[in-house]
């Protein structure tokens, strides 16, 4: 049972009294007239092969309110990509799947090449990148939920939750952020958020001083949470991060772009569980050893286009700073564990916090470096006044590749 209790500059949206999921689609239903309907799905294909996606299809089977979904597929051959078709045929709303590796979506990203407005990087931001362009141009929904493939513990209540504050148009929210508890398993999980993410913002508050961005990205309870919902005017301007930074990326432009007022987060689940990274102490250039670095990064770089100076000192002292905050909340999570008679692995939790305030420090030279560093995908608005006729070019497409394997 959560809470009524408001923390920090963004209005959160508790689960009081766990209304049912039927009450809520049906009030969806109503609002579909008015605020139709999309749902992205960033999807890489080996997780058709888990149980996960299985039981999320299932479920979106159930759901009513939904005009449109659209499936990002990274990874996929050209078999893989007929079999994706077949596999996602028993939704019964439309949808279509993006098949990224394909010839079609390959050219127009050759186009995007050749404009300097390509994404740089492989990975989930492309993916989603591409999925709000095609939404963009389908024109088929005004508010639009995002949530990853590889949730284990999914049910439909999570989507119409996730929507719900964008869809019914008695609310002003442009953003939603959904957040959950993350224990599976009969322990925490959620290491980067718990030892990385909240312990950096309060050490780069005691550091660097007040800041309307570190406290807006205080305020939510799951920074790094995969699902969202939006208006559909989001996607013009905003500029997706093409790293594991996605998440913060995400909000730092919302933050640029719409005042507080305009978004919000809503618990979406009792308990959430997905796949889990591996740490991989040993490559940084894997696992949550790469996220650790991507998201420092993100975060040095948004509170320096703020006017915040840096310097290997500074960034010397964040990582002291950090590392004896995240020892303390080491502290708070074991006693939470004990009383919630969870098990808590405190020699992993250090080792994990020891790998990350490395990764701090290597996230900070990166960034003294690499002045000129620019991660994030450029908007669709900018790719629009480039190419006028890109959203055609992209819907024609997907229509295509569709088409060729249902004839």
């Amino acid at each position: 049972m959560g809470d009524f209790y408001q923390n920090g500059v963004v209005t959160t949206l508790h689960n009081l009294s766990h209304s049912s999921v039927e009450h809520l689609e049906e009030e969806l239903l109503g609002f579909q007239k008015s605020r139709p309907m999309s749902l992205v799905l960033p999807s890489l294909y080996s997780e058709l092969q888990t149980d996960a996606l299985g039981t999320i299809v299932d479920e979106l089977t159930r759901v009513p309110y939904l005009n449109e979904i659209v499936v990002g597929l990274d990874r996929a051959s050209q078999s893989e990509y007929e079999h994706a078709l077949q596999y996602f045929s028993k939704l019964p709303q439309c949808h279509r799947v993006l098949w990224n590796e394909g010839p079609r979506l390959q050219a127009i990203d050759k186009l995007l090449e050749k404009h300097g407005l390509a994404p740089a990087e492989l990975g989930k931001g492309r993916n989603v990148w591409y999925c709000l362009g095609y939404v963009l141009a389908s024109g088929k929904s005004e508010a639009v939920a995002l949530h990853d493939c590889d949730i284990k513990t999914y049910t439909r209540e999570l989507l119409a939750r996730l929507i719900y504050p964008v869809a019914n148009p008695n609310f002003n929210y442009e953003f939603c952020k959904g957040y959950y508890a993350r224990v599976a398993d009969g322990k925490m999980n959620g290491r980067v958020t718990r030892l990385l993410v909240t312990p950096l913002l309060r050490a780069l508050k005691k550091v660097c001083g007040y800041s309307e961005f570190l406290e807006f990205l205080d305020s939510f309870r799951y920074p790094l949470a995969g699902e969202f919902s939006f208006r559909l005017d989001v996607i013009s301007d905003i500029r997706i991060p093409s790293d594991w930074g996605l998440e913060v990326g995400v909000l730092s432009e919302m933050k640029r772009n719409y005042s507080t007022n305009r978004i919000c987060q809503v618990d979406i689940a009792d308990n959430y569980d997905h796949k889990h990274q591996i740490l991989s102490p040993e490559d940084a250039s894997k696992g949550l050893s790469k996220m650790s670095t991507d998201i420092s990064k993100a975060l040095f770089r948004k509170l320096a286009t703020n006017g915040e100076i840096f310097s290997n000192e500074k960034f010397r002292t964040i990582k002291a700073t950090y590392y004896r905050i995240a020892l303390d909340f080491i502290e708070t999570y074991a006693n939470d564990a004990s009383i919630n008679g969870l098990s808590f692995d405190r020699h992993a939790e250090e080792q994990t916090v020891e790998l990350f305030a490395q990764n701090v420090m290597s996230a900070g030279s990166h960034f003294l470096d690499n002045p000129m560093d620019t991660p994030f995908i450029p908007s669709w608005n900018r790719v629009i006044s480039a190419i006028p006729d890109i959203g055609e070019q992209l819907l024609d497409a997907v229509e295509a590749d569709h088409k060729q394997y249902f004839k």
